[in-house]
């Protein structure tokens, strides 16, 4: 048997993703952190260069994150749900640190 590793960082909540006035709510195990940007799964298709506003918040601290960003990739099928890669085109010093320290603990949400 081995021992594991507690994660530090406490879980996200709901995972907002606001496209073209319409609102997502996806749940926070579907969520990879990157260093300059995020991957998720969602049941909708999205085209790349497609323009997202996200926001993040943590139920430990009620920190938000809130990020402008494009859809660069998103793969799969209506049946088994898409993958999308995202890139931050704009982030406040505040959110880019908080994001850097979750991407370099390879933290998924």
């Amino acid at each position: 048997m081995s021992a594991s590793k507690l994660d530090p960082f406490a879980p996200f909540g709901p995972f907002l993703v606001q496209v073209m006035g319409q609102k997502l709510t996806l749940a926070s195990g579907c969520v990879r952190v990157h260093k300059n940007g995020i991957q998720f799964k969602c049941r909708q298709e999205f085209q790349p260069w497609t323009e997202m506003t996200v926001e993040l918040e943590s139920p430990q601290d009620s920190d938000r994150i809130h990020a402008h960003g494009i859809v660069v990739a998103c793969a799969g099928s209506r049946h088994a749900g898409y993958t999308v890669s995202m890139v931050f085109t704009q982030l406040s010093p505040q959110s880019k640190a908080r994001l850097d320290s979750l991407a370099a603990a390879g933290y998924s949400m």
